[in-house]
């Protein structure tokens, strides 16, 4: 019951950090618009019919049923009533110039920006987790998969990928191997690998999961595991409480496998490798304990089926030494650079037509309110949801001065257009053009939704017992 009240708790405040950042964009237009004296009809968070509103001094202020945006409706600006509702001043209203209408959709992006720089401020005094797997060595290649026919060996210290230099596997802000893969365009990556003091490049091809109609698809992946230390964890018994290979052998928590038959273990991925090398016979594992290292002989289960994809001697294994984790303090400037490069390589990935990611990549408000509510959740939870609130603002202030007709920056580029022109576009023209373009957004709005739903929904099992049975102590 606890853990549920405290779930909802996470909801509640994920909900109420959309709402303040809707609420802070849209307040910039609206105070942009009380100051250069233009008529505010209705300030509405959320788009759709209202399922709350009350009238203040004449504006409706407003909470509609579908949870995409907001809006400020301004009917002296382009109006969109089919998306706005009508206009609710039934007076002629003047017209404003060009530099009003520059200004107020100006003030929207700004306060988001605004609001990023606040956050970044707060971020660079309290803290942001960063998260780290630091090594660029490989700790397994998955038997037969494109590295392993391509050549890539467990051990091989990864210097660059498709030419940039790599820091670490994972955790880096695109400087690091699992990013590098993703972004690689066509159909492969090319690989600068150190191998017993060696430089070499080695070319291996994609592996692509299909995946159903409703989920997102896979990212490209060469079938490497980093170099992580295999620490038992937890020791496994079956239902019946019979005793584990690894328990049989003498194997305890916090014991470190390094090699198993005389071969270097780099992963707990690569161990089942070495072990199906050896047809699954009695092998000898050589394990770290108290600085010193321990023999032990164990006969491993062989899997059945793909059902058991971690070797059958009965080991969780620890996440210890897995995962980094420091705490950083980058000052307000580097995180708002570091978000806008972010958002370049998006919009620059996500457009090219050879990019393995798509717009079905992005997230919806409810991927961007499950990332939230899993932040929550992890440890340093707040500093890591504080984080992101600074690249979410950022990413809203520009996505909103991209120049579309229904964006911030395509008031502006109408405003300019009227500027030149000496006179106002076509309203009849501008409303069409301005409710279309809103009526596309939101439907990919929903698009995007549904993956965020489709995601969730479990994919097919694979086949094979389901529960763990040791052969008895007697076999």
């Amino acid at each position: 019951m606890a853990n549920f009240f405290y779930s909802a708790l996470l909801i509640l405040v994920v909900i109420g950090i959309f709402n303040i950042i809707i609420f802070v964009h849209e307040l910039g237009h609206f105070l942009a618009a009380r100051w250069r004296g233009l008529q505010v009809d209705r300030f509405q968070i959320w788009f759709g019919k209202p399922i709350w509103k009350k009238e203040i001094k004449g504006v409706q202020y407003g909470l509609g049923w579908l949870p995409f945006g907001g809006f400020v409706a301004l009917p002296q600006m382009v109006t969109m009533e089919s998306v706005e509702g009508e206009n609710r001043s039934a007076d002629e209203l003047p017209p404003v110039s060009p530099l009003d209408k520059i200004i107020v959709a100006f003030a929207g992006p700004f306060f988001s920006l605004s609001l990023a720089f606040i956050a970044a401020f707060a971020v660079w005094g309290l803290g942001k987790p960063q998260d780290t797997i630091k090594s660029n060595i490989i700790g397994a290649v998955v038997k037969d998969g494109p590295a392993d026919k391509a050549g890539l060996k467990a051990g091989d210290k990864i210097l660059k990928v498709e030419g940039e230099p790599v820091k670490w596997f994972a955790g880096g802000l695109f400087d690091d191997i699992r990013t590098r893969i993703m972004l690689t365009e066509g159909d492969g990556v090319t690989f600068e690998i150190e191998r017993d003091g060696k430089v070499q490049t080695i070319e291996s091809k994609f592996e692509i999961e299909e995946t159903p109609m409703w989920k997102r698809r896979a990212m490209p992946q060469v079938g490497i595991a980093p170099n992580v230390p295999a620490i038992v964890g937890e020791l496994i018994t079956d239902k019946n409480g019979l005793k584990s290979p690894a328990e049989r052998a003498g194997m305890t928590p916090g014991d470190e496998i390094v090699a198993v038959n005389g071969k270097t273990v780099y992963s707990p991925a690569g161990i089942g490798l070495l072990l199906a090398e050896h047809d699954w016979k009695e092998s000898e594992f050589s394990v770290k304990r108290g600085g010193e290292i321990v023999k032990l002989q164990m006969t491993p289960l062989k899997p059945v089926g793909d059902f058991y994809e971690e070797p059958m001697i009965g080991i969780r294994f620890s996440d210890e030494g897995m995962v980094s984790t420091e705490i950083i303090h980058p000052n307000p400037v580097e995180q708002i650079r570091n978000s806008l490069k972010t958002m370049w390589i998006t919009i620059k990935t996500v457009s090219s037509p050879d990019s393995h990611v798509g717009v079905d990549q992005l997230a919806g408000p409810i991927g961007i309110a499950k990332t939230k509510f899993l932040l929550l959740k992890e440890d340093h939870g707040w500093l890591r949801v504080l984080a992101f609130f600074v690249l979410f603002n950022v990413n809203l202030a520009v996505l909103n001065m991209l120049p579309l007709p229904v964006l911030d920056g395509g008031h502006i580029v109408m405003a300019i257009s009227e500027w030149i022109r000496g006179k106002p576009l076509p309203v009849k023209f501008l409303e069409v053009v301005q409710t279309g373009c809103a009526l596309v957004l939101i439907g990919f709005m929903l698009f995007i939704t549904t993956k965020d739903i489709g995601d969730e929904i479990p994919g097919k099992k694979a086949e094979g017992p389901q529960e763990l049975v040791w052969p008895s102590e007697g076999r």
